[in-house]
């Protein structure tokens, strides 16, 4: 579950982010109760806007934040982005500290947050194939997913207990100051252990490169369809949080515990992700149907302490979607457009909030949070219904009686999975012919150790050590 944590860059940078995390997460649960609570009359819709305007840059600069990702160096790229995002939290904080904070101050935040963060994104993902070996990065995508998600579990908790005590800029002050940690992550990484992957060359329609290649390979359109419909109208988590917290006549303090007891489910998600050998297909559809029936399960909750309990399961199948439909699209991918299509990724995770959001919280507004869930569900099994179609016509899948239990189905596909892992390419090494003799002599086999007749005449036995 944790091998990833051997490599020692990759050690340095967990720390760092977890801890940076934690602080990102405080500022998110202020920002949206701020919105919703201090600047304006508990209007939904507002959040909704402010979510639209954070995730829409991911969707509008795709083309050009994956290809810097995968043409320049990404430690030189985090460095710049992490101190621009220290800086617009200090300045934020500073606003509110001072009362000088008003709805248009967090717009604007919100939307160069956004811009920050689609340049921030696809080369932090990317990074990691920096930090481990390719057999490891399944599981170090699953790790980061593990470490965002304690510090969800953190994080909004201790945003709700601040908000109350010290107030919401404080909050934002605090979140500046953890960037520190990951500054000095990346500046003491071992620069000799740090991979270099192959970087994107200079030609023509390098920017649409990425596009073509999701367009050439028919799973992962469907992976991004499926991200893109749970994603716009499922996880709007903030507008669903906040909005149940008023629903049942709570505060701050319950706000933030809303989202820690989220994080539960989605810890358990990503330590769970981590353990699989690879990320997978199947694995991707059955959590968006399982998100569906998380949702729907939480807009009937008749009180506080049954919806907070129900929000673990949605926890659970969203990050268990997320982190596999991420680790999936990285370790299938070609190393040189890794960066333009986890780009197109995030583009489609986030950039389908600006549309999901404003409908999510308009419904929220109109007829009650619970309704707003309920899109959540329906949209949901939209997308697992379209993921096992496709598996079913593509893959051809189909359920079969168990090989080996009398009563236990397997389920049997006509096609093999789409896409082997991607690994990046060797040349051959020229040998010298002197270094393939062998001395006469030097090897010999024991009498009876090789049965007659189990070896072509004139061949030797493999050395144990050699085997494979």
């Amino acid at each position: 579950m944790f091998r990833s944590l051997s490599h020692v860059n990759y050690r340095i940078w967990f720390i760092g982010a977890l801890v940076s995390n934690v602080g990102a997460w405080m500022q998110a649960t202020a920002q949206n109760w701020v919105v919703l609570t201090e600047l304006t009359a508990n209007d939904a819709l507002a959040v909704g806007v402010t979510m639209a305007l954070q995730f829409a840059p991911q969707l509008l600069l795709v083309p050009v934040t994956g290809l810097i990702a995968d043409r320049f160096d990404r430690r030189k790229i985090l460095m710049c982005t992490q101190t621009a995002l220290m800086l617009l939290g200090l300045a934020l904080g500073l606003l509110l500290l001072f009362g000088h904070a008003e709805l248009w101050h967090l717009y604007v935040f919100a939307a160069l947050l956004g811009i920050v963060n689609a340049i921030d994104n696809p080369a932090r993902q990317t990074f990691v194939t920096d930090l481990v070996s390719s057999t490891d990065m399944s599981n170090a995508v699953a790790l980061n997913s593990a470490s965002f998600n304690t510090a969800r579990l953190i994080g909004p908790a201790v945003a709700g207990v601040l908000i109350v005590l010290v107030g919401s800029g404080w909050v934002f002050i605090i979140n500046a100051v953890t960037f520190l940690a990951v500054l000095g992550a990346l500046v003491m990484l071992k620069g000799k252990k740090l991979k270099r992957m192959p970087r994107a060359s200079r030609e023509r329609g390098a920017f649409v490169a990425g596009f073509r290649y999701v367009w050439s390979r028919p799973d992962l359109v469907v992976v991004f369809v499926i991200v893109f419909l749970v994603g716009a109208f499922g996880m709007n988590f903030p507008i669903f949080s906040s909005t149940m917290a008023v629903e049942f006549g709570r505060g701050a303090g319950e706000y933030g515990l809303l989202n820690s007891i989220l994080a539960i489910g989605s810890l358990a998600g990503a330590l769970l992700a981590a353990r699989r050998e690879r990320a997978r297909m199947r694995v991707v559809i059955l959590a968006a149907a399982g998100f569906g029936v998380a949702a729907a399960i939480s807009a009937v909750m008749p009180t506080l302490v049954h919806f907070a309990a129900s929000t673990v399961l949605i926890g659970f199948a969203a990050v268990t979607m997320l982190t596999t439909a991420n680790g999936y699209v990285q370790t299938t991918t070609e190393p040189a457009l890794r960066g333009r299509v986890l780009a197109l990724y995030f583009a489609i995770l986030s950039g389908g909030t600006p549309i999901g959001a404003p409908i999510v919280g308009a419904v929220a507004n109109s007829w009650g949070p619970r309704w707003g869930l309920g899109v959540a569900a329906i949209a949901a099994g939209v997308a697992a219904l379209i993921g096992a179609i496709w598996l079913v016509v593509s893959r051809g899948m189909r359920v079969t009686r168990h090989p080996e239990r009398r009563w236990a189905a397997a389920v049997r596909f006509d096609a093999p999975p789409t896409a082997a892992i991607a690994v990046v390419p060797t040349s051959a090494i020229a040998v010298p012919t002197e270094a393939l003799q062998v001395p006469t002599g030097e090897l010999t086999v024991p009498t009876g150790a090789v049965p007659t007749g189990a070896l072509p005449p004139g061949a030797l036995p493999a050395h144990p050590a050699h085997r494979g």
